[in-house]
């Protein structure tokens, strides 16, 4: 079985930080990390090259699949910044309805700007996604 690609590595996220090189991407990149820190609980990780993840939790697919994934995390891509909060928890549909402008995939959520969107909302997401993952999974 491949070796999974994102995994909890020792790279530094000030490094990530500094090497975003669109200013208001690395701002907004920053300031979201203070915000998922708050309020998931958890100190920032890197996972993989591009991942600033929080927390940590197993998984296991039927067809034999593990491994481990954060409970959270954000990436700045090319095109937006990227929010990973899962798709299962409590409120999720409210939520985004109240969350301002983003496209949003099964587990992610895509961002322009922080403008774009309330930030006391996605602070909820946080802590909902937390919540529910640590009640459903094994989360370190």
């Amino acid at each position: 079985m491949a070796k999974n690609k994102t995994t909890e590595t020792v790279a530094s996220v000030a490094d990530y930080l500094t090497a975003i090189a669109d200013q208001k991407k690395r701002e907004d990149c920053t300031l979201l990390i203070q915000l998922f820190e708050q309020h998931s609980g958890y100190a920032p990780k890197m996972w993989g090259t591009a991942i600033v993840g929080f927390g940590r939790y197993a998984y296991q697919y039927e067809s034999g699949h593990s491994g481990e994934a954060p409970i959270v995390g954000l990436a700045a891509r090319a095109t937006a910044l990227t929010l990973y909060l899962g798709s299962e928890f409590e409120n999720r549909e409210s939520l985004l309805e109240q969350f301002g402008k983003f496209k949003a995939g099964k587990g992610c959520i895509y961002v322009k700007k922080i403008e774009d969107i309330d930030t006391k909302i996605l602070g909820e997401m946080v802590k909902e996604s937390v919540a529910y993952r640590l009640a459903n999974n094994n989360s370190k």
